[in-house]
């Protein structure tokens, strides 16, 4: 592993043509590739390619492709959890989805970040933080969500939100920026 490969992991600033993370973006590319060309007549083969791919899959999670990563390692999903077509999860930092969370169409899961300061954006340095979602979230199609957000277990994402700061549990929530609308903890 490099320094800058552990600056990365480590959520410090890192530059992202380091050989060893470039590697690792090449590999998770050519898996990528064939989860998303594979055959719909083999969805056993189909689900040993994200086996290899992702950090861990719990039993019973399906992504269903096209579906893009950057790392693959770096992404956890949880047991019944459902990703839908177009996801986007930009994994440069950890993603952790708990089990039973379904997530939309074309929902990106953005855990990298740039420098606000133009020389340090120009330098190349980037940084990330982690996102962690939930057991039995549900994110409607096209939501975005932020590096650093943590959304609480049970909460509802409408379609189209941007969520910028973290979400309790047991709530409905919109817009952009998210925020929420409902609680659901009295419903039973």
């Amino acid at each position: 592993m490099s320094a800058m490969k552990d600056r990365m992991l480590a959520g410090e600033p890192y530059r992202a043509d380091d050989p060893a993370i470039t590697a690792d973006l090449e590999r998770a590319a050519r898996l990528i590739e064939r989860f998303n060309h594979g055959s719909v007549e083999d969805p056993q083969g189909r689900l040993a390619i994200l086996r290899e791919l992702l950090g861990s899959l719990g039993e019973g999670a399906w992504i269903r492709p096209p579906f893009h990563c950057d790392h693959g390692y770096q992404t956890h999903i949880g047991p019944r959890s459902f990703v839908n077509f177009q996801a986007v999860f930009l994994d440069v930092a950890r993603i952790t989805i708990g089990a039973d969370v379904q997530i939309g169409p074309n929902v990106q899961l953005l855990t990298a970040t740039h420098p606000v300061e133009p020389a340090a954006r120009r330098a190349g340095w980037e940084s990330a933080e982690p996102i962690t979602i939930g057991d039995n979230v549900w994110l409607g199609g096209g939501v975005i969500v932020l590096a650093g957000v943590t959304v609480g277990e049970n909460t509802v994402v409408g379609a189209g939100a941007v969520v910028t700061r973290d979400l309790p549990g047991n709530v409905v929530a919109v817009g952009n920026p998210a925020r929420p609308i409902r609680d659901l903890s009295e419903r039973t």
